[in-house]
């Protein structure tokens, strides 16, 4: 009886094991095609099916193959659909097809192709993600994931206004920190300023968060009077109302264009290019920590009171980025900023070439006060701390460099034209001597044949025929820079031999043959 217990059991253990996984399947792209190839045909009859239209304005494939024959849409139509941007809309349209509230297309436009179809929808990005829902285009700024794609589309067909109708709710509200928000109090659903409200909230949809309430209890807690809007900045506890209620939909729009830019923002994937390129003078203030790191959550807590302090200062906006958000530029943010992302980092940004200059901190001390985060970012703010100074300290140093090499240069052709000299007054020298050495030698010599000739057979003298080429080759050696025509002269000299008196005048047809310097003339 224990073992068919222990067999129930198993079982069991075996069936929670399959009804888990059955749970937590990720979907896969079934191959399925869900995407319309819109046309300036199609594109209007396809678009009214849907309550969003979601449209991928892609670039004209045709530019990166070569495709010539027949089949080319097939291998086009291939290409696209299996490439990562592809598979992650189709995904993202498998999951969506679904669902029960909504109807939501997808859509490919070609920029080539279909250049007029982009231009009557207004789509002028290219490899940009449009969503079409109420009248409202909204332009996708975020990572290109399945995951975060169908996140931000749960939130785009969610209503633009959130009622506050309990304590529950209101609690929920006060959790939202990370966004720009606004809470307002009307008096009904059908209260021309709540439809106001409503028609501004759809501008900015689902960017910006809005709340409203009807119930005056949760008005008072929230210090609304009637009509009354407050805006509250990410992180920040305390809102700032909005002046001169009741307000239009233009004062509303207005206001907020002019505060879209908080002093701490968060970056997300849903939005991370959007606030990448919304930068201040080409610059951004960049701070990682990973909230549920004791240090990261410590830092986070005293940028949250650096930037509840300086909410007023327009200049500054500070852009927390958490690494366990975007895991796979870890490591690419740690190279190009050499920083380690394993403890808390501030330093400012420059956005054109990513050169920046980061606060040092050691992780091993407390983290720096509010202070001295405030002293530091007023540095940066001031210029006082600029990444673009290293471009100049880097041009200095090859200006330097320049200066330096051009002095060695100037040193190096000083040292080569002295040595030039020296060798040219060595040589001067050189043939000075070399002349006078010469010249003596062949006054003596033609002196010895004079008198060589001159004497009587009986007379004993030098034979000047043995000895005459080493002296000639001796000459050589020592005047290397004697001129060619005076070596050749002496070089075709002719020496009488010392054999006897008949020798001595014999005829030049039966002569010694005359000592040949190699080369001469």
């Amino acid at each position: 009886m224990k073992w068919g217990w222990v067999l129930v059991g198993v079982l069991l253990c075996f069936g929670g094991l399959c009804w888990g996984e059955k749970g937590l399947e990720i979907p896969e792209y079934d191959g399925k095609d869900r995407v319309h190839d819109l046309n300036s045909k199609n594109y209007k009859s396809v678009m009214k099916k849907y309550d969003v239209m979601v449209i991928y304005y892609h670039e004209h494939v045709a530019q990166n193959r070569m495709a010539k024959k027949q089949f080319e849409m097939e291998e086009l139509v291939l290409e696209l659909l299996t490439s990562p941007v592809a598979l992650t809309y189709q995904l993202a349209a498998q999951v969506l097809d679904d669902l029960d509230d909504e109807d939501i297309g997808f859509g490919l436009i070609d920029e080539k192709k279909d250049s007029a179809v982009a231009k009557k929808l207004g789509l002028d990005e290219v490899e940009s993600i449009y969503i079409f829902t109420d009248d409202e285009i909204i332009e996708y700024d975020g990572e290109l994931a399945a995951d975060t794609l169908v996140e931000f589309l749960y939130d785009v067909i969610e209503d633009p206004v959130e009622i506050i109708d309990n304590e529950r709710e209101l609690k929920g509200f006060h959790n939202v920190d990370e966004d720009i928000k606004l809470v307002g109090y009307f008096k009904s659903e059908k209260s021309p300023h709540f439809v106001d409200y409503e028609d501004a909230a759809e501008e900015f949809h689902p960017f910006i968060k809005f709340f409203a309430t009807f119930d005056p209890k949760i008005a008072k807690k929230l210090t609304l009077k009637m009509n009354e809007v407050d805006f509250y900045e990410p992180f920040m506890t305390h809102p700032v109302t909005i002046p001169g209620r009741p307000y239009t939909e233009a004062e509303l729009v207005d206001f907020i264009e002019e505060h879209d830019r908080p002093t701490l923002r968060k970056l997300e994937p849903h939005s991370m290019y959007e606030i990448w390129e919304d930068d201040i003078d080409g610059q951004h203030i960049v701070a990682f920590a990973e909230e549920d790191d004791p240090d990261g959550f410590e830092f986070l807590e005293i940028l949250k009171e650096v930037a509840q302090e300086n909410t007023e200062n327009p200049d500054l906006s500070i852009i927390w980025i958490d690494p366990d958000d975007f895991p796979l530029l870890v490591p690419y943010w740690e190279k190009t900023f050499k920083i380690d992302l394993s403890s808390p980092q501030i330093g400012v940004v420059d956005v054109e070439d990513a050169d920046s200059v980061w606060l040092q901190m050691d992780d091993e001390e407390d983290m720096p006060t509010a202070d001295e985060l405030e002293d530091w970012i007023e540095d940066v703010l001031a210029g006082r701390i600029d990444p673009d100074d290293d471009d100049d300290d880097d041009d200095d140093d090859d200006d330097d460099d320049d200066d330096d090499d051009d002095d060695d240069d100037d040193d190096d052709d000083d040292d080569d034209d002295d040595d030039d000299d020296d060798d040219d007054d060595d040589d001067d020298d050189d043939d000075d001597d070399a002349m006078m050495m010469m010249t003596m030698m062949t006054m003596m010599t033609m002196m010895m044949t004079t008198m060589n000739r001159s004497m009587q057979p009986s007379c004993e003298f030098l034979d000047l025929s043995q000895i005459w080429p080493e002296v000639i080759a001796n000459l050589k050696t020592v005047c290397h820079h004697l001129p060619s025509s005076l070596i050749s002269v002496l070089s075709n000299w002719s020496l009488p031999s010392h054999k006897s008196q008949a020798q001595s005048s014999v005829t030049p047809a039966t002569a010694q043959q005359r000592p040949h310097w190699p080369g001469s003339t």
